[in-house]
């Protein structure tokens, strides 16, 4: 016989006061705020009208104080009064005790945010690799404004894969901007977590390669098995399956099996999945089943931050006026952050002289002009298709009309010119076309560009265009 409680009782039972305050809560965020933040926490205990609720990490703690730390104190108060306060525990796996943060009255309070502690992964006895590189490490992370949405839910996958609303995770965003270390950290600490899950981290164009190795030895199927078997699927630089009809039907397969498993796919790309032209709609569709977040150029403040924490690792020691010059005048990405660095570094080695700010605009200038012109066959072909009014979706498709056929073969051609893409991987990019087509386009145009002036015009402001647009 369930014995019911009184009023006053209930409100010393933990779990009682809690689902009374999601109450409150859940009508005031979305489903997936509230999913993802808010149902992973703990009640704990009452004392004195204040709750204790258990956060999974620091990163968690942080989110939801800063967003939802009013709607928290005042759903709580609606429950045990205008006395009640909260106190979140902050939960460290690796530690035997957790750590307290009380927040009665944040706004009088300037707690940081507890660092967290990741533990090295150690590799397992396990029948395959990780491919995971251990230095990748939310600890050595630099957050900033460009990069908030994604670490966060990043942190949220690490702590419970599979288990959130951001299934699957698309993180997108230039060259150099951290993509690789953010997802390889998510993997890292769920392995770190529990060696028993089965993590992979690679490249989609390496994904690609094995499953066409795989064709070739016959394996097929035991390549669908493997992947399949995974509780954590991270592929990196999905843009690179573009092109790749056979590859992408296989990833559509293992993508529909993961996800309906309850297992986590992890995917990057340069771009948001609405401009993967020439991806599968199916795939497109499903990329958007999760979350997609994208990673900014790092702010002033950030880049200060990562030149700072690099400089340590470096084992370099300058004045903070050379660090802020570096970060006034190196803003695209933190690659090129990381490259002035070293070359601070390597000119104070062959010069044999102190570090000062004559050198360190010495290391910029010198960033600067190494910078080479990325050009892409997207922009290439985006280009082309503007200036001679065809839909750029036609390029890839297989027909045969005049017009259509001199605008594919036009980009083809260019895209050797102005790039170092393999043949194979333009023709790829044309709708799954051999090299073979790729140098009868070039040799075609060519033949046009010597016999016909007005074309060689147009392909020539069409070139000046396309570098124009990179400068």
């Amino acid at each position: 016989m369930e014995v019911s409680l009184e009023p006053r009782q209930k409100l010393q039972n933990p779990a009682f006061v809690w689902s009374e305050c999601l109450k409150l809560i859940k009508p005031n965020v979305s489903p997936m705020t509230f999913n993802t933040w808010f149902t992973p926490i703990k009640p704990l205990e009452i004392n004195d009208a204040t709750i204790k609720i258990q956060l999974p990490n620091a990163y968690f703690w942080e989110w939801i104080d800063q967003r939802y730390n009013a709607l928290l104190n005042n759903s709580i108060k609606e429950i045990l009064g205008n006395d009640a306060a909260i106190e979140y525990i902050i939960m460290d796996d690796w530690k035997e005790e957790p750590s307290v943060i009380e927040l009665h009255h944040r706004a009088s309070l300037n707690v940081p945010a507890p660092k967290q502690e990741i533990k090295p992964v150690v590799e397992a006895k396990i029948d395959y690799e990780t491919n995971l590189n251990q230095k990748y490490t939310f600890d050595n992370f630099i957050k900033g404004s460009g990069n908030e949405l994604a670490v966060a839910a990043g942190m949220a996958i690490g702590n419970n894969p599979g288990g959130t609303s951001f299934n699957p995770f698309f993180v997108y965003g230039g060259v150099g901007l951290g993509k690789t270390h953010l997802v390889q950290a998510i993997g890292n600490i769920i392995y770190a977590n529990d060696q028993s899950k089965r993590v992979i981290y690679l490249s989609a164009d390496r994904f690609s390669q094995l499953f066409v190795d795989a064709i070739q030895s016959n394996s097929a199927a035991e390549f669908q098995r493997f992947y399949r078997s995974m509780d954590v699927l991270i592929l990196d630089d999905i843009q690179f399956l573009i092109g790749r009809e056979k590859t992408q039907d296989l990833f559509f397969h293992t993508f529909n099996s993961l996800h309906q498993a309850g297992k986590q796919i992890i995917l990057t790309s340069d771009k948001p999945p609405k401009d993967l032209k020439g991806m599968d709609s199916r795939l497109i569709s499903r990329f958007h089943w999760g979350l997609t977040a994208d990673v900014q150029p790092p702010d002033y403040e950030t880049r200060l931050a990562i030149l700072n924490k690099k400089a340590e690792e470096f084992g370099l020691n300058a004045t903070p006026d050379i660090y802020e010059y570096i970060a006034t005048h190196v803003t695209s990405n933190i690659r090129e952050l990381e490259g002035c660095l070293l070359r601070l570094l390597a000119n104070v080695s062959l010069s044999a002289r102190e570090i000062d700010l004559e050198l360190a605009k010495k290391s910029v200038q010198e960033i600067s002009t190494s910078r080479k012109i990325t050009i892409s066959v997207d922009l290439i072909t985006k280009i082309v298709c503007e200036e001679m009014s065809i839909d750029e979706n036609k390029v890839r498709d297989k027909t045969r009309k005049q017009e259509i056929v001199i605008a594919r073969q036009l980009a083809m051609y260019l895209a050797k010119e102005l790039t170092r893409i393999s043949l194979k991987n333009v023709g790829l990019y044309f709708g799954g076309r051999d090299h073979s087509t790729v140098i009868h386009a070039c040799t075609s145009i060519q033949n046009l560009i010597d016999t016909d002036a007005n074309f060689a015009e147009i392909a020539k402001n069409i070139k000046n265009k396309i570098e124009l647009a990179c400068t």
